[in-house]
């Protein structure tokens, strides 16, 4: 199959350089651009790193494209779970002379602390070629980007955690104060320089959206929460605000909230909504859930739909046989939300989708709608200093 323009265009840009970063949304075929890149190199040994849900479709992907490779499809949970796997990929990677490290996915090191992160960066530095992938390199603040191009090479940044964090953010930190220890918090308020940013990443990287024929329409579907359900969650709400307010806890807002919202996930009403919105569209449509008891209580409800969490089909997965998409619990996680919508809006889908929102008559499903709005509209403050320079409009367009 020939390659589309956008693809030709990652290709000729990053086989100029040894590093590379496709921020490339879902669908617009960035697999099928890692793979001639690393084709270019003829490497002896490739080795994918991925969400561990998705290395068969990733594996497929390949096949499918007819690509050969000596290679290893890891999942990125295992580097922190296991050892021994840890350990072969370094040694296969020492070995090799011309070897090619790819990170599907690559907001799955966003987190600069953890094991995976710090392991993944370790087996990068050992490899002659690396990639990273993502349909977006946010998620929570721009402090995503450090892990993603330390992965790459520590020469991009030329920085430090803490001086990245310093330079490009204006932040004040927050100190709570309990009887046996304190806990602090940074809280970004606004970023700076910018341009300065791009100049350092705009070399190595790639973005490009995917424009379809089809259209995207968005519905909000209001529901009032079951009066028991209701009474619940402001218990919840009152308790934990009066443990902080005693100082016997540290309140963690995103523990806090998941709690509050796994209280009232089975509301009724919500049931009624959603058979209203699958009648006669059973076959084309996906119910995303963040719950286990909500995934339960849908498919013995609805046995003809296809029923999902965020977890489980947010990433890498071909949906684009359904184009209707009801969110029956909400998530923070903007990337989350992006890559879902995206599973549906792909090569391939000729029908316009279709995204259903349930909001509950709580405070908390106004935030996290509001929070994921500022997501999206964080990947668009990269585009205020820079929106005169032709220079950077690749790269701006998916950010």
């Amino acid at each position: 199959m020939t390659l589309l323009d956008n693809q030709i265009q990652a290709i000729q840009k990053l086989k100029q350089y040894n590093v590379g970063a496709l921020f490339m949304k879902p669908g617009a075929g960035k697999t099928r651009v890692a793979c001639e890149l690393i084709k270019e190199v003829s490497p002896d040994y490739v080795l994918w790193i991925t969400p561990f849900q998705t290395k068969e479709n990733l594996a497929n992907e390949i096949k499918k494209w007819g690509y050969e490779f000596p290679q290893d499809i890891i999942g990125i949970e295992s580097l922190s779970n296991s050892d021994h796997l840890y350990l072969k990929c370094r040694d296969k990677l020492k070995k090799s002379s011309n070897s090619y490290i790819i990170m599907d996915e690559s907001l799955k090191i966003k987190n600069k602390p953890a094991l995976r992160t710090q392991r993944a960066i370790k087996l990068s530095r050992l490899a002659n070629y690396r990639l990273i992938m993502n349909g977006t390199p946010l998620s929570r603040n721009i402090l995503d980007l450090w892990s993603q191009l330390e992965f790459l090479s520590p020469k991009i940044l030329n920085l430090s955690f803490s001086q990245f964090k310093k330079t490009f953010c204006e932040y004040v930190t927050i100190t709570q104060v309990s009887k046996n220890k304190q806990q602090s918090m940074d809280i970004i308020k606004k970023y700076h320089n910018l341009e300065y940013l791009y100049q350092l990443i705009a070399p190595f990287t790639f973005s490009s959206s995917l424009e379809l024929k089809v259209n995207w329409h968005y519905i909000r579907h209001d529901f009032t929460i079951d009066d028991e359900l209701l009474q619940k969650y402001y218990e919840i709400k009152d308790d934990y605000l009066q443990k902080a307010a005693a100082y016997t806890i540290n309140i963690n807002f995103l523990e806090m909230s998941q709690v509050m919202q796994h209280c009232y996930c089975l509301s009724s009403e919500k049931f009624t909504i959603v058979e209203s919105l699958i009648a006669g569209k059973e076959a084309t449509t996906i119910i995303f859930c963040k719950y286990k008891r909500s995934e339960e209580a849908l498919i013995k409800a609805f046995p003809n739909v296809k029923i999902t969490t965020f977890a489980k089909s947010s990433y890498g997965l071909n949906l684009q046989y359904y184009n209707q998409i009801i969110y029956f619990d909400k998530t923070f996680d903007y990337s989350q939300r992006d890559q879902s919508e995206r599973r549906i809006y792909r090569t391939g889908q000729t029908q316009d989708c279709y995204y259903h929102d349930l909001s509950g008559n709580v405070g908390l499903d106004n935030l996290i709608d509001s929070n994921i709005s500022k997501k999206t509209s964080l990947l668009h403050e990269f585009k205020k200093e820079l929106s005169q320079k032709n220079s950077f409009e690749v790269i701006m367009d998916a950010f």
